[in-house]
């Protein structure tokens, strides 16, 4: 190198620099979490949406059925033979019993309130 030119010397060292600084920034590059950007397949997307569509459409007229059949049920239509799932009929036995606990305790609300009127009527 002694007897190299100091022009060439000084290239070949810029050169060195900027391929030591390139690996330094692919290094913290690599280093950073990266985002990784995901592809949405509009096909699927779709197709599950048509999927939900339809089984909400499903579930609501499952429950229009069902509310069809507890108003036939209320009514006598049936008479006395029932051959009902266990699990669904103890489901709509709870909730018919917490709507039913729902209005009692909305009556003894506006009773309480009927009376408190009275009183102040009174006073």
């Amino acid at each position: 190198l002694l007897y190299w030119p100091r022009i060439l010397i000084h290239r070949c060292k810029q050169r060195l620099t900027k391929i030591v600084q390139y690996i330094i920034r692919a290094r913290k590059i690599a280093l950073k979490p990266q985002k990784k950007l995901v592809g949405i397949a509009k096909k699927v997307e779709k197709r599950e949406l048509r999927r939900e569509d339809k089984a909400l459409r499903a579930a609501n007229l499952s429950k229009a059925i069902e509310k069809e059949l507890i108003e036939r049920l209320n009514k006598g239509t049936y008479g006395d033979i029932y051959n009902f799932p266990v699990k669904q009929f103890e489901e709509v036995l709870n909730r018919e019993g917490e709507e039913e606990e729902e209005d009692e305790e909305e009556e003894e609300e506006e009773e309480e309130e009927e009376e408190e009127e009275e009183e102040e009527e009174e006073e």
